[in-house]
């Protein structure tokens, strides 16, 4: 008998049966259609047609080398490296340390302040957008890496408050009180004994505002100058003006990164259980 095959107890009628198999069936059918219209993409990224299109008339590199040797995509691929980490760095540690001090002390309008430290999460990203490059343009951060890092940063800032938080409601204070009792001080005591605790919230926030921040575009368009451009917006402008399968290519590269990330945060929650 097949192992994969499940042992159903001797009470279990063919309409039980029937439901087990069908509930399996359906949660394939959801992540195939979840799935597949990123994978799809892959293939294309080797086609030896210059258009988006089925069936691929053969298999070819050419847009790799496309990609790797223009300097357009080169560029692009730099800011994104240096702005998504920078902003990254900037949004775990301010949304760390203010759910941290949300979460431990109770006051008038703590609700107002978390709406508004989370506004950037459902104001629509084309009102952000709009909003942020008005002000920018008057204190001169427009067209720079620093207003694009700070913007992103805002952008991926509620993202770790949330989460940290979430890490937060079962956290046991008194090791907090234990450790100040002991001489330890608070930033001591923050390091040593509050931050192992949070570290997997952190880490999940600090994905979230990575992704947040690598995959904003529209943002990006508004407060980006020339020297700027970052990937999302360097494949917009290629969708506009001329669709090939390089935008594949960068698309497939895309997906394995943002796979690696995921493994990689489930490999240290692993670690740290």
């Amino acid at each position: 008998m097949l192992n994969w095959l499940p042992v159903f107890p001797a009470y279990a009628t063919p309409l039980d049966k029937l439901g087990w198999w069908a509930l399996r069936a359906l949660c394939v059918a959801m992540l195939a259609f979840l799935l597949l219209p990123i994978l799809v993409i892959i293939p294309l990224s080797f086609s030896a047609s210059s258009f988006l299109a089925y069936p691929m008339p053969g298999w070819s590199l050419q847009w790799y080398h496309n990609l790797f040797t223009s300097d357009d995509w080169a560029r692009a691929t730099r800011n994104s490296f240096i702005v998504a980490p920078a902003a990254t760095l900037i949004a775990t540690t301010l949304g760390t340390l203010t759910a941290v001090g949300l979460a431990r002390v109770q006051f008038a309008g703590k609700g107002l302040l978390m709406s508004v430290l989370i506004a950037p999460m459902v104001v629509p990203i084309v009102v952000v957008g709009v909003s942020t490059y008005l002000f920018f343009a008057k204190i001169g951060l427009a067209d720079t890496y620093l207003g694009l890092i700070l913007v992103h940063a805002a952008l991926g800032a509620p993202f770790v408050v949330t989460t940290v938080l979430a890490t937060l409601q079962g956290f046991n204070h008194n090791l907090v009180r234990a450790s100040l009792s002991l001489g330890a001080g608070p930033v001591q005591t923050f390091f040593r004994v509050t931050l192992p605790v949070i570290a997997p919230g952190v880490i999940s926030g600090a994905l979230f505002a990575f992704a947040t921040s690598f995959d904003e575009v529209v943002v990006t368009l508004f407060i980006a100058g020339p020297t700027q451009v970052t990937l999302p917006r360097q494949m917009f402008t290629g969708i506009r003006e001329n669709i090939n399968p390089t935008i594949a290519a960068v698309a497939t590269l895309l997906i394995l990164f943002t796979t690696a990330l995921m493994l990689a945060l489930e490999w240290i929650r692993g670690r740290r259980r």
